[in-house]
């Protein structure tokens, strides 16, 4: 069985694949740097006991890692509770299989690459990944699977909670669709401004993105709000919440075979 490990700027995100490429059992943890390598441990083998998987049956490990102060009990993790050395994305010797057509190609965040390599293996190219994170990225792929470039703008739940931290007076508020577009109060005022507004941004940048690149693209969307904005955008092909867990497989399956 395979350990997979997304540690996102949020949450981390553990997985174990059996061998035929099924998830077996898959867990959600807050982010947190200072989490030593035992305490994830002791919580992670609880769980999987829960899922009937035994540690033992672990016998390699991927991690995809942004946050790198988190990378060292992650490791750790690996080897003391599961016996077994990680690859680890974007470390020297571990193989992609794409080309990153950046001018610095070693700032392209871990999680944006093994998106990429998981979309284009399932839906092909040319197209773009929102992945609706922290940040809300868009990461353009082309029609041969490189990695062409993408944006970053601030993620939704950020924007919600720089609203309410400057503004006195506007509380905190759930996401989710408002009825119409004016706001009759304070609270669906809101509402319609994050969710039509991030709407309207990624129509708008959808748009511009095709218009330069000079071709029809998908539109896949990822992450924790993507359903909620997909089903309102014509623009969007469909919502993947596994596109980076398939990724991390994918990359360990090239890695294993070479």
């Amino acid at each position: 069985m395979l350990l997979a490990i997304d540690s996102g700027n949020t949450n981390i995100v553990f997985a174990v694949f059996g061998d035929d490429g099924e998830i077996l059992g898959e867990w959600r943890s807050s982010t947190n740097s200072n989490r030593t390598a035992d305490e994830i441990g002791v919580w992670l083998t609880q769980l999987m006991t829960l899922n009937n998987l035994k540690r033992d049956d672990v016998s390699a490990s991927i991690v995809a890692t942004v946050v790198p102060a988190t990378l060292f009990s992650l490791k750790t993790l690996c080897r003391k509770y599961f016996d077994c050395d990680p690859l680890v994305v974007g470390e020297k010797g571990v193989k992609l299989g794409l080309n990153v057509l950046l001018d610095r190609p070693e700032e392209v965040g871990a999680d944006r690459l093994v998106n990429a390599i998981s979309a284009f293996e399932t839906y092909g190219g040319p197209l773009i990944i929102v992945d609706f994170g922290t940040a809300t990225t868009f990461d353009v792929i082309d029609e041969n699977g490189n990695y062409a470039g993408g944006i970053i703008a601030p993620g939704i739940n950020l924007s919600l909670e720089a609203l309410h931290q400057a503004a006195a007076k506007l509380p905190r508020v759930g996401i989710g669709q408002p009825k119409s577009v004016i706001g009759k109060d304070t609270v669906s005022a809101m509402q319609s401004g994050i969710f039509w507004g991030y709407t309207s941004l990624i129509e708008g940048l959808v748009k511009r993105i095709q218009d330069e690149f000079g071709a029809r693209m998908d539109v896949i969307a990822t992450g924790g709000l993507a359903p909620l904005f997909a089903d309102s955008m014509a623009c969007i092909k469909c919502s993947d919440s596994e596109l980076t867990l398939r990724g991390l497989l994918a990359i360990h399956r090239r890695n294993r075979a070479s």
